[in-house]
């Protein structure tokens, strides 16, 4: 069984898409209410969330303010579960997530104790639209009802432990088990790593996994020369003999690997900035009310998008893009699209959907900077700087990508149509 949890900013719209009212969310059909916590029966999606900010009111600085969190236990598992067995799973799936406590390496708490059981929130059951696959989903007030602020440090950790420590208790699997299905994230983790890694460094390498959740100990001889290292995560250890294909993970072998995977990135790079397809694409743009200018359309120029957003990875989320007629699925990163739902809240920004997606378009490198054509004011140029540059991470890549659609399209608010 997986856990997976998650603070997060603008927690509507994870509650608009587990209960099935998001746009995003194809089958609302295989969707399945469980249970909610503290709330009045019956609540749509805005409901819950206006009963949250009840709560909510006395913290405006919290920034994240919802803990989005998924429970995936294996189909073979749960195949006769009735919606009563998919509640007991997950109070036993809380009762643990509330009682793990992080403690770093001395032994001192540096993640207390949850309270989700007294905070507000909803659970939902989904199915997969094609294998069937179960798995649920909960959104969860970040404030309890005691006025208290459930600790969000590490709290990907506190999930995977409580998911493994229910599975224990069930049967369902081993510890072993639990290990062996998890290596094959320990591998991509350590992958990916290697990936992102402008030039090669140990010191680098050593953060880069501790930021993914890792403990990391290194193994070294009486002369401190660096022999080995294991990684740990939940109560899983894995040797860097383990790992990797030819134990191309192994200390002494590292830098070879990440040599090799830099060589073949700059081979890809190179054929992809030969692919530049040069005719233009359009966008169209429509106003949402009456007073909205006239249609717009933006010119642009199409290139073969960056491969690692064509595959999904850890930490990313599908989203979907129509271009030319033509559909197409990127999985980005998912600290990207908080900034564009942050930019594009779409409770104020009545053309948040066109402008999310130019932004992802530009984000992925599916279009290049592009300049406005229309027949309204304002010149075509633009100003900034384009492409990403070599110190920009995902965040600040987002923000930029924002900003530029919104020059582009313009921000249109929102605004109450008054009697």
């Amino acid at each position: 069984m997986i856990g997976k949890a998650k603070s997060i900013s603008h927690g509507i719209n994870d509650i608009r898409y587990i209960t099935g009212e998001s746009r995003n969310k194809k089958h609302p059909e295989l969707i399945f209410h469980v249970k909610d916590n503290l709330l009045p029966p019956g609540l749509d999606a805005t409901g819950i969330w206006d009963s949250m900010q009840l709560t909510l009111e006395k913290f405006k600085r919290v920034r994240n303010s919802v803990i989005r969190i998924e429970v995936s236990p294996a189909k073979e598992h749960t195949k006769d579960f009735t919606i009563d067995d998919w509640q007991r799973l997950w109070d036993d799936f809380m009762s643990e997530f509330d009682n793990i406590e992080l403690l770093d390496k001395n032994g001192k708490t540096y993640s207390p104790k949850t309270n989700l059981k007294g905070s507000k929130g909803t659970v939902r059951l989904h199915l997969e639209s094609k294998s069937g696959i179960p798995h649920l989903h909960g959104a969860f007030c970040r404030i309890d009802e005691r006025g208290n602020i459930n600790n969000d440090h590490d709290i990907h950790l506190r999930a995977q432990r409580a998911a493994e420590r229910v599975a224990l208790k069930r049967g369902w699997t081993t510890a072993a088990k639990v290990r062996e299905t998890n290596i094959g994230q320990v591998n991509r983790d350590c992958m990916e790593t290697l990936q992102s890694m402008e030039s090669w460094s140990w010191d680098e390498y050593v953060a880069r996994l501790r930021s993914k959740g890792y403990e990391f100990w290194e193994l070294r001889d009486n002369k401190k020369i660096l022999r080995g290292y294991v990684l740990k995560k939940g109560n899983a250890r894995y040797k860097a003999s383990e790992l990797g294909r030819g134990r191309n993970f192994m200390a002494s072998k590292l830098e070879s690997t990440w040599k090799k995977l830099h060589a073949v990135s700059k081979t890809a790079k190179q054929t992809s900035s030969a692919a530049v397809i040069t005719r233009p694409v359009t966008i169209p743009v429509k106003g949402t009310t009456s007073v909205m200018p006239r249609q717009t359309s933006v010119q642009v120029q199409r290139t073969a998008p960056v491969p690692q957003y064509t595959v999904y990875r850890s930490g990313t989320s599908p989203y979907h893009i129509d271009i030319d007629e033509e559909s197409r699925r990127f999985f980005i990163p998912d600290e990207a699209l908080d900034v564009f739902n942050d930019e594009f809240d779409y409770r104020e920004t009545a053309n948040s959907r066109d402008l999310t997606d130019m932004a992802v378009a530009l984000f992925v490198g599916m279009l290049d900077a592009p300049a406005v054509l229309s027949g309204g004011g304002g010149g075509g140029s633009n100003d900034l700087p384009w492409g990403r540059r070599e110190d920009e991470d995902e965040r600040e890549w987002a923000r930029r990508c924002a900003r530029e659609a919104a020059r582009v399209i313009g921000k249109k608010p929102k605004t109450e149509r008054k009697r």
